[in-house]
This record gives structure tokens, C-alpha cells and sequence, in this order.
């Protein structure tokens, strides 16, 4: 943006923050209506449609950052009111990756902090690590909060409170 300051990033999964997985059961939504014949992923009916308006109320720029890639605008924006969103394209995989996964560090980690290019951002993801937090701490110039969702919950209220407070107060 010139002349105008850079609202902070906050980098999106799916699975596991929007789609929960790995409990019992779930609370399920209707989901908008569909062809019949359609092709629905059954999972997408975990989604809360409430995660919209809560992401929306947000003082940041939400970006897609999941293996869904452009399917998530897709599939997923529609169904909780969101716009069509920025999506992480993923790189290829490298040398880095097998070093990457020796030491524990995810592979969204290095991508993410390239594509905020020094921008405060947050990681809303169910696979966070401490080994994720101390390399973005270790090659990040901005603010940056690594938050994980259980993924047998999903986002919670909590979860967004947590992430509104420290969004709201950024330098």
C-alpha cells in the first residue's frame, strides 16, 4: 500500500482450524445448497459459517495458508461469507524441505515468513511448534504470532479473542 501502513497478515489452515478432525464427533452446519449432483467434500460440513464474520472482524488481511490452495475460495470463503482471499502458493520442494523436517520446523514456516516479507502476521495453524516459533523469532524483522488450534475443536472464541488482543495491540 502506499502513503497507508500494511495491515498485519494472518495466514489461515483448514484442516484442523476450520475443519476439525481427530474427536469422536463433531457439531455439524448446513451447508449451502449444492446441484445434486454435485461433488461436496462431506467434511465441509464441520465448518462453522460463524468463522466468517469472526475472521472478518479481525484488524488484518486473512490469506489462505493450506494445502487447499485456490479451493479454499473455492469451496470454503462462500460458505462463511468471506471474500475471495490471498492464497500462499506453496514452492517447490528442496533441500531445504529434508533439513526442514529433520530439525522438527514445518514446511509452511519458511514460505510464510518469505510471503510477509517482514510484515506482522499471525500463523493460525493445528501444527504450530516451538521449533516454528523460535526460527521465525530467529529470521522475522516484524512481530509475528505463531497461534495452534486443537484440531478436535476447530477455532474457537477463544482462539479469535486470543488473536484480536494481540492484533490490537501491535505497535
Amino acid at each position: 500500500m502506499t502513503g497507508t501502513a500494511q495491515r498485519p497478515l494472518l495466514f489461515l489452515d483448514v484442516d484442523g482450524p476450520l475443519i476439525p478432525f481427530g474427536a469422536a464427533s463433531y457439531p455439524t452446519w448446513p451447508t449451502v445448497s449444492e446441484p445434486p449432483d454435485a461433488d461436496v467434500n462431506p467434511l465441509l460440513s464441520r465448518i462453522d459459517p460463524e468463522h466468517g464474520r469472526r475472521l472478518a472482524a479481525l484488524p488484518c488481511e486473512v490469506v489462505w495458508a493450506t494445502t487447499w490452495m485456490a479451493d479454499a475460495n473455492e469451496c470454503i470463503a462462500p460458505r462463511i461469507g468471506l471474500p475471495q482471499l490471498p492464497v500462499v502458493v506453496w514452492p517447490e520442494p528442496s533441500d531445504l524441505d529434508d533439513q526442514d523436517e529433520r530439525s522438527g520446523l514445518h514446511w509452511k514456516t519458511r514460505a510464510l515468513v518469505e510471503w510477509a516479507a517482514g510484515r506482522p502476521f499471525v500463523w493460525v495453524d493445528d501444527e504450530v511448534t516451538d521449533i516454528d516459533r523460535a526460527w521465525v523469532a530467529a529470521h522475522h524483522r516484524g512481530p509475528a504470532l505463531l497461534h495452534r488450534v486443537d484440531p478436535r475443536r476447530g477455532l474457537t472464541d477463544g482462539d479469535c479473542a486470543a488473536i484480536d488482543s494481540w492484533l490490537r495491540h501491535l505497535p
